[in-house]
């Protein structure tokens, strides 16, 4: 092949412009986001502790769990936060999971002796309006 027919042969290949080449990264992007590590709160708790503790730096901390600085600062934000609300008093709490359940099977009970309770609501209207 001459040169001129290479040539035109790679430049086709390659993508030419930003929009070309945007799906392509908004893959490895996706794929990123599926793959980001998930911390649990005791391993949160752990970080921040260690960065409190001041025996390392924040950066040597941050680079060995493998996560950025700036989410370092802010668990370290909200654990400060929690533990102020804590000690205010501010004692209130998130329901478990079983406690959600009761309380979504009663709704549920209840929503449905308040149809049963309009449908004989109606049903006697209906009755009493005939009876005139």
């Amino acid at each position: 092949m001459s040169k001129s027919v290479k040539s035109s042969q790679s430049k086709r290949s390659a993508p030419s412009t930003a929009a070309e080449r945007k799906p392509a990264l908004s893959i490895i992007k996706d794929i990123q986001r599926q793959t980001r590590r998930q911390y649990t709160a005791e391993e949160k708790i752990r970080i921040v502790l260690e960065g409190l503790q001041g025996e390392q730096s924040v950066a040597e901390i941050c680079r060995r769990e493998g996560l950025n600085t700036n989410i370092y600062y802010r668990w370290s934000k909200e654990f400060l936060e929690a533990g102020k609300k804590r000690l205010a008093g501010d004692t209130t709490r998130e329901a478990t999971a079983p406690e959600v359940q009761s309380i979504k099977s009663e709704n549920e009970a209840l929503k449905q002796l308040v149809a049963e309770l309009s449908l004989e609501n109606r049903v006697l209207k209906k009755s009493l309006k005939a009876d005139d």
